[in-house]
């Protein structure tokens, strides 16, 4: 059977046991949803949630699923160790979709237009406590460049304004608000579709950041292992994945205005709301059983799924210029940062493989940080270790003032005033150099047990519980 969100819920079911929980009784899209997964995040957890019944609307929400790195990982068929270096190599063998017919696609088992195309068909929820209303958060927004022809996929923020109408929120360097621009030049209506809900391996691909525009059904096809299939829309001229659970079709009006926000973005703040294009809803199409995928805003699964086609596309860059890279890492707590390690060969090495990072994300990242290839990335004290002990802040910070901007969703891109307003500003960026001298030159050793001893111990086995002397 050809991946979807269905196959991957039944594949982490079977070999990841107990991350998939249920909710049996009813929930509000409004608080409630978010509520459940925030109170298990205080706890450290984060399951994906299924619930079942959810006031106002026959359909079933899942959120969370894509909240671990572990799920993730599975979902590209590797290990979290791996999945940095293999979700950077597997999209060297693109594989283009294939076109599948109307009749075999899911997605168009029930095809709502014009009147009924309503929103409230939908369980959208409202995430958190400021959030102006209902925002689709699980989305690929789909559409066209109008001069090359070019199939182009993102995910952007959709504010549910009226019963056929979306707020939309495109940053200026994304490809879809260039395209959006272009059709504003033409005076064109802009075409989009908003598939909701496929296998975690279509989404991430949609995040990644491709150079040019489009590219990313063909990266799809890459992570999946698999052509993804896609199918005619309704009522633009597009393709959209015949196996999504639900796809909105609509149209973006040229030069038209709606004001859209506030909404908690990945930095967990609000800051970005204001006069926003917006599309007109001009069809549903959704499976007969659909299930209403969305990922929890501003909290855990809005850092973590995000973060892991930006460490690919951070690793396949930084190996153009630094060969020796070994894994990349934006931290799961804060987007803000990335941890980098090389093997080193020269000084240059460090500063090198910290700028082609910063230029595939100037407005996320903050901080980068480039250690050895004996530290892990993946554990903060064995980063922080190495600041301490190899760092010498002298020499080995470098600041880069007015990196990105201005404004975007961070605070730090804005100025604030006592009357309330903002004005946006520039950015700056931070490189840390925590590596050792490159070779010839000798630097104090790490204390270790010698690997050999710690291949031939078992400690599962050799230890047991302690249970008092008199026991």
């Amino acid at each position: 059977m050809p991946k979807d969100m269905r196959t991957f819920m039944d594949q982490v079911a079977k070999e990841r046991p107990g991350e998939i929980l249920m909710v049996d009784e009813e929930v509000d899209p409004k608080f409630e949803i978010t509520g459940i997964a925030s109170k298990l995040a205080s706890q450290g957890r984060f399951p994906a949630i299924f619930c079942r019944k959810v006031k106002g609307t026959r359909l079933p929400v899942v959120i969370n699923l894509t909240a671990s790195y572990e799920r993730l990982a599975l979902a590209v068929g590797t290990s979290t160790e791996n999945m940095v270096p293999d979700y950077a190599n597997r999209p060297a063998a693109k594989i283009p979709p294939k076109i599948s017919e109307k009749s075999n696609a899911p997605v168009k088992e029930i095809i709502l237009k014009g009147g009924d195309a309503k929103m409230s068909v939908l369980p959208v929820p409202t995430h958190n406590e400021f959030d102006a209303g209902p925002y689709i958060t699980g989305d690929t927004l789909i559409c066209k460049d109008p001069d090359s022809g070019a199939l182009n996929a993102g995910m952007y923020r959709i504010q549910v304004q009226k019963e056929q109408q979306l707020g939309v929120w495109m940053w200026d360097t994304h490809h879809g608000a260039h395209i959006r621009r272009r059709h504003e030049e033409l005076g064109k209506e802009m075409d989009v579709a908003i598939a909701i809900g496929h296998h975690p391996a279509y989404i991430m691909a949609c995040v990644s950041t491709l150079p040019g525009v489009g590219g990313e059904f063909d990266e799809a096809g890459a992570l999946l292992g698999e052509p993804l299939e896609v199918v005619p829309a309704e009522t633009v001229d597009l393709l959209v994945p015949s196996r999504a659970e639900i796809v909105i079709e609509g149209k973006i009006p040229p030069g038209e205005r709606a004001f859209e926000g506030p909404f908690a973005e990945w930095p967990g703040t609000y800051v970005a709301e204001g006069e926003k294009p917006f599309i007109k809803v001009t069809a549903i199409t959704m499976r007969k059983d659909a299930i209403y995928y969305d990922v929890f805003s501003s909290n855990r699964e809005h850092t973590v799924l995000g973060s892991l086609p930006r460490m690919g596309v951070i690793y396949r860059t930084v190996k153009q210029y630094v060969p020796g890279v070994r894994n990349v890492n934006i931290p799961v707590h804060s987007r803000m940062y990335c941890f980098i390690s090389i093997k080193k060969e020269s000084e240059m090495d460090p500063k090198r493989a910290a700028m082609a990072a910063l230029n595939v994300e100037p407005f996320n990242l903050k901080t980068i940080v480039v250690v050895d290839d004996d530290i892990n990335v993946f554990n903060d004290a064995e980063v922080l270790w190495a600041i301490g002990t190899r760092c010498h802040f002298e020499r080995g910070l470098t600041l880069i003032p007015s990196m990105a901007g201005p404004g975007g969703l961070n605070p730090v891109g804005y100025e604030f005033h006592p009357d309330g307003s903002k004005t946006p500003v520039m950015i700056s960026a931070l490189i840390v150099d925590a590596t050792k001298p490159a070779p010839p030159i000798p630097y104090p050793p790490t204390a270790k047990v010698p690997q050999e001893v710690l291949d031939r111990l078992d400690p599962v086995r050799m230890l047991k519980e302690f249970k008092g002397f008199e026991g």
